[in-house]
């Protein structure tokens, strides 16, 4: 059974219920009905463009309204949608937008700089769609059929760095569009996650089907039955559902954040955009209060450890916040009882990937839930070496898998592709190579995966790649990364130095070389300098005892500065 897909709910609602908020910001705020006009207008000027049904868009942009509406018109029109983190740099950015084949890129003015510098001396550059941070487009009301596509203009956005041949976001949807009633089959979204030498893989979602592998976290959530047809989908978003609020804080380059934030509009409900590149605890407080967000969306403890603190101080709790979903990372015990004395909550502590899950969530509804503890979702499992489920056997060794809802695959990697989506006793599973301790009783403990991954605030951070960058500034002799324990984010990206022979490294100008190649979430919280890494003969190392001995330094040096 096929219920349809999200833009047929959204498009169902916008007639259903028009004037209910859908999306809202600090400066801007959509109805359902503005929300799909607004979309509409975006897919003529896609159309007008010349982006076709499997062509990639990419969402080059933090949280903001204009996200979503950019993946509403995609969604709506086959165009895959194609978001990437903000935060990269201009070299990173150019690497992603061959590797998706971009015919289109949206992004804030104020990124103006670093598209110019990735899209210099592109051979077919993408077209390019500027927001300005500080406007505030007006959404067209009326749609009607198609007419001449937008001219394109210079850009005069904050950084004004943009090429002559940027289109002005506002221009773009200053003309009415139409949606399709139905879209064309086969879209796709491309979510990009890391891969296992550090190249960002682009997951290939389904959107024919997205909505479907959905329904149950989106309506158990609310306690109610899932739909079968769409009139039925709205029916539930307008009659039945109760209110929901979604405040996401993690960007909706994750995973989540993105799915969360998607299904809350199936539900009628209304998405809550802190629009800004870096969270701003008093102003995220600010949006909780003001329009009563009732459910939150984190990253682990580097996004909850600071609004916990500054909810505290205030004293002015959570609101009307009943539910907060976190992944990415864990939430500490600590921080999750925090939580729980500031509002009347469940949390759900999600283990998922880009690629499918949840794998596994650790649900409290109070402190005396804790300490938490992560249980196996229904649809996932437990696999040995032989591709056998051990999820029963108590003690048992395994890898992760899940055998719900979950991508097709890797954008042009069939052997990565091969490697995580298996088929074991005729069933499919997704194995993103988690590796987990059966537990008894549905419970698991997490191992880790056996790539040296360093997860940071929620982001993945693969050594190779800090390393080379390292190993690029001409005073460097060898480079080791890997990651230490940090309280806030989980692990710190932690790099050992050994200069070149009488060289004396500064460490600005070392961060300097860094952030000309390395997004910031990459570049190592902790230098640490050594004569040698000792390596073998055959030029391997001792991480194990590197990362020991950094760990006890670290330690030593945060000891000295506590009063």
């Amino acid at each position: 059974m096929r219920l349809g897909r999200h833009a047929d709910v959204w498009q169902g609602v916008a007639q259903a219920a028009p004037d209910r908020p859908a999306v809202v910001s600090r400066s801007r705020r959509l109805t359902h009905a503005e929300f799909t006009a607004e979309a509409a207008a975006l897919a003529r000027h896609l159309e007008h463009a010349g982006i076709r049904p499997g062509d990639s868009v990419v969402i080059y942009s933090y949280n903001r309204p204009e996200f979503l509406v950019t993946l509403y018109a995609c969604l709506a029109t086959g165009v895959a949608p194609v978001p990437l983190n903000f935060r990269y740099r201009a070299n990173e950015l150019r690497d992603l937008l061959l590797d998706c084949e971009a015919r289109m890129l949206v992004y804030p003015s104020s990124l103006g700089a670093v598209v110019t510098e990735a899209i210099a001396g592109l051979q077919s550059p993408p077209a390019q769609l500027e927001v300005d941070d500080d406007a505030a487009p007006t959404a067209p009301t009326t749609p009607t059929t198609p007419t001449a596509a937008t001219a394109a203009t210079t850009s005069t956005g904050p950084a004004g760095q943009a090429g002559p041949t940027a289109v002005a976001y506002h221009e773009a949807v200053a003309e009415p569009g139409a949606l399709p009633a139905v879209p064309p089959p086969g879209g796709e979204l491309r979510l990009y996650t890391g891969g296992t030498t550090g190249m960002p893989k682009a997951v290939l979602w389904d959107t024919d089907h997205l909505l479907d592998g959905m329904l149950f976290s989106t309506y158990s959530l609310v306690g109610i039955d899932p739909p079968q047809t769409v009139e039925e989908a709205v029916a539930i978003a307008v009659d039945r559902a109760p209110r929901v609020a979604t405040l996401p804080l993690a960007p909706f380059i994750h995973g989540t954040a993105l799915f969360t934030s998607l299904n809350t509009l199936v539900l009628g409900g209304t998405v809550i955009i802190h629009a800004s590149p870096r969270l701003d605890v008093e102003e995220a407080l600010r949006l909780l209060h003001d329009e009563a967000a009732t459910r939150l969306v984190l990253a682990g403890d580097a996004v909850a450890l600071p609004l916990v603190t500054a909810a505290e101080q205030a004293g002015t709790g959570l609101g009307q916040v009943r539910s907060v979903i976190s992944s990415g990372m864990r939430l500490s015990d600590e921080t999750k009882r925090r939580l729980h004395a500031l509002a009347d909550l469940t949390i759900a502590d999600l283990l998922a990937a880009t690629e499918g899950g949840p794998f596994a969530a650790a649900i409290t509804s109070s402190v005396d839930d804790l300490p938490a503890r992560l249980k196996l979702m229904d649809d996932a499992a437990v696999l040995d070496n032989d591709g056998v489920e051990v999820q029963d056997r108590v003690g048992a060794l395994g890898r992760l898998a899940f055998r719900g809802a979950f991508a097709k695959g890797y954008l042009g990697d069939e052997a990565k592709t091969r490697e995580t989506f298996r088929e074991f006793g005729g069933r499919r599973y997704v194995v993103p190579g988690d590796w987990a301790r059966v537990l008894g009783d549905g419970h698991i403990e997490l191992l880790g995966r056996g790539s040296a991954v360093v997860n940071t605030g929620g982001e993945k951070v693969y050594p190779a790649e800090v390393e080379q960058a390292l190993l690029d500034h001409p005073e460097v002799d060898d480079a080791v990364v890997f990651g230490t324990p940090d309280r806030r984010f989980g692990e710190a990206v932690t790099a050992v130095i050994v200069p070149a022979a009488g060289a004396s490294i500064d460490p600005a100008e070392l961060a300097n070389h860094l952030d000309r190649r390395l997004a910031g979430y990459k570049k190592p919280r902790h230098v640490l300098f050594r004569d040698s890494l000792e390596r073998s003969p055959h030029g391997k190392l001792d991480l194990a005892r590197l990362k020991r001995d950094a760990t006890a330094e670290l330690a030593e040096r945060s000891a000295e500065v506590v009063p």
